[in-house]
């Protein structure tokens, strides 16, 4: 099994933020599965108008979203919203999307200023090569619009695919 923990403690271009603005993503990888838990601040931005469950264009809304990278610029992004949508997309090349909307375990709870979710999905979804990630969070309207990072992905604005800015995500032994 192998573990690890990213903190999304940055804006997008590398500024810190503020530790009740900060969101943690815990991973636990074995043989069959990926876990995801987010600890990350409720904003209380709208639920998107879908139910819950896999949700196209859920960047658009309060979501905290996971980025894994393999071989060859395949990657994996996981968006996890406080209201229990989500959004799978496995890419290879920098936004060309393969494959999206795939079902996963997912469930949130909120409780006062905080939420919690936890995602389990299958691990052939995981990229082969398997080598590196980042982590983001994203609320609020308009100008008060926010976007975070773990890993900051610096450029001429937000840009989480920017795969240059993820770093290994498990220690080697």
């Amino acid at each position: 099994m192998r573990e690890a923990e990213l903190v999304v403690a940055h804006t997008w271009d590398g500024h810190p933020i503020a530790p009740a603005e900060q969101a943690r993503l815990g991973l636990r990888l074995d043989g069959a599965s990926l876990a995801i838990e987010v600890d990350g601040p409720w904003h209380g931005d709208p639920a998107p108008t879908a139910p819950p469950g896999p949700t196209p264009l859920l960047w658009e809304h309060e979501v905290v979203e996971l980025f894994l990278l393999g071989d060859d610029e395949r990657y994996l992004e996981v968006e996890l919203g406080p209201h229990g949508h989500h959004l799978v997309l496995e890419l290879r090349g920098r936004r060309n999307v393969e494959r999206s909307g795939m079902p996963i375990a997912y469930g949130v709870t909120r409780e006062g200023a905080r939420w919690r979710g936890r995602a389990t999905l299958p691990t052939r979804w995981i990229p082969p090569g398997l080598r590196a990630g980042n982590a983001y969070a994203m609320h609020g309207r308009g100008a008060g619009r926010r976007f975070l990072a773990a890993h900051p992905a610096p450029g001429p604005g937000p840009d989480f695919h920017r795969l240059e800015a993820f770093q290994p995500l498990f220690p080697t032994k």
